[in-house]
């Protein structure tokens, strides 16, 4: 039987025990050690590792066997592995964050299916390969999701496509929802942090860098400086307090990297300070505004909730369907070096910086808007031409206000509300104020009558004129 060494540096890691294939012997035997430096193999007493699975600068992570249990279930076996030059302070961040990281998937990984399970942490003291000094060594086993992340998934198959982006989407919000409502921040969602069992579940790993969000008055918030270039948002990146939205701008993040098949810092334009993801991909609106939001420089400006991100996703699928083309790229802009990228400057209408991207008009929208001008109109045009005698002055003055009104319905400053109070505002004025309803001819006898044909008639034509524009429109940008 193979048997990895976990000891960082160990120059021949590999051991061959051929006595281990007995399995009754692989359950008695007490311990073994490596042949190259001495490390206890079997870790804990139970855990065999059997290769080397990734490492990076704060860890390794080692595919192992339980041999206390009747199919040698494997598991995940991860070594703290600080880099040789990391302080004393930057030492300690990351032996914390490890601890949490166990603290974090006892409580979750147990309760929710698409978050690993913690099977074991302990820690281990071994005589060091230099004389008379020891080295300790931090561990905790988890569930093995025997799969693929998505940056690996991304480079063997190449980028999303919308459907499969809205899945992980989705299904992460799922996590998160379950993470945040305990009180923590993941802080570090990336194509790499997600993985894809065989059987097709998402995963969301590495909870090293999880911020329990406290309670306690006075206690820090502030960012500990981990995070991934270029998925962090700007308040991460400053070592700022951190909040269930600064997940969400990393998921976005996530998503358009998905996308596109490009790295954060080739779809952020530094010079212009922007995100140009869209210039990249074609998405329909559904999902562009979504995603909008979710990248929104400041906190407050993103969604709050997994739950708010899911009701705009869903409210958005009720729109019309339409493919966002991407906009015509004039010239290069010169891309990051070395320094991460800064989030864009989104302008926002004051008051008004939770709302979010502005909502798409529906058909109907358009239609009604359609019947208000064109009734209130009407109405304005008894008005004027009963009180001035001059037709040019009065058809000036109502093209005005006419514009106004579309303005106003465009800006959404006039919504459907304000559009029934102005209408009945209008048709009292000219109920108590019968000079208003001079012009009208059409009934001599009930005058009141004619305003509210003459309203109706130019609704309908309101109407029917819009209706025919759009057909129109269509047509042509269906032939050009």
């Amino acid at each position: 039987m193979e048997v990895y060494c976990t000891r960082p540096g160990c120059p021949r890691p590999q051991n061959n025990f051929s006595d281990l294939d007995d399995s009754s012997l692989l359950k008695t035997v007490q311990q073994r050690y490596c042949k190259a430096c001495g490390m206890p193999l079997i870790l804990s007493g139970r855990y065999l590792p059997v290769r080397l699975l990734g490492q990076g600068g704060f860890g390794a992570a080692f595919l192992a066997r339980d041999r206390y249990t009747p199919a040698m279930r494997q598991c995940v076996a991860k070594l703290l592995q600080p880099s040789a030059n990391m302080t004393p302070a930057q030492l300690k961040i990351a032996q914390t964050l490890f601890e949490r990281e166990a603290a974090v998937l006892e409580e979750l990984g147990n309760e929710h299916s698409q978050i690993p399970s913690l099977l074991a942490f302990f820690e281990l003291t071994v005589p060091s390969l230099q004389p008379g000094k020891n080295d300790q060594f931090f561990y905790l086993v988890q569930e093995f999701i025997d799969g693929h992340n998505l940056e690996e998934e991304l480079v063997v198959k190449g980028k999303f496509s919308e459907a499969e982006t809205m899945e992980v989407l989705r299904e992460i919000l799922k996590v998160l929802d379950f993470v945040h409502s305990r009180g923590s921040i993941h802080r570090d969602i990336k194509p790499a942090n997600i993985m894809r069992a065989k059987s097709g579940r998402l995963y969301l790993l590495d909870f090293g860098a999880v911020k329990q969000v406290t309670q306690t008055a006075g206690a820090s918030k502030a960012s500990t400086g981990i995070y991934s270039l270029g998925y962090a948002p700007p308040e991460q990146m400053n070592g700022q307090e951190v909040y269930p939205a600064t997940d969400f701008y990393a998921l976005a993040v996530t998503c358009i990297t998905l996308l596109s098949g490009l790295q954060p810092t080739e779809l952020f334009d530094s010079y212009e300070n922007e995100w140009n993801w869209r210039s990249h991909v074609q998405v329909s609106p559904r999902l562009a505004e979504v995603l909008d939001r979710m990248l929104l420089p400041a906190p407050s400006q993103r969604y709050q909730s997994a739950i708010e991100v899911e009701a705009a996703l869903k409210y958005n699928s009720q729109q019309p369907t339409m493919v966002v083309q991407p906009p015509p790229q004039p010239t290069p802009t010169p891309q990051p070096t070395q320094q991460p990228p800064v989030p864009p400057v989104v302008a926002t209408p004051p008051g008004n910086l939770q709302s979010g991207p502005r909502r798409a008009f529906s058909i109907w929208d358009i239609l009604g808007g359609a019947a208000f001008t064109g009734f209130e109109g009407g109405l304005l045009a008894i008005a004027l031409t009963s009180l001035l005698p001059n037709p040019s002055v009065s058809i000036g003055l109502l093209g005005m206000i006419v514009g106004g009104l579309i303005f106003g319905q465009y800006r959404r400053a006039i919504e459907q509300t304000e559009m029934l109070i102005i209408s009945a505002g209008t048709l009292a004025v000219l109920w108590f104020f019968p000079a208003l309803r001079a012009a009208v001819t059409i009934y001599p006898n009930s005058p009141f009558t004619g305003v509210l044909f003459v309203g109706w008639l130019a609704a309908l034509g309101a109407i029917a004129a819009t209706a025919i524009f759009r057909l129109i429109y269509k047509l042509l940008s269906n032939i050009f």
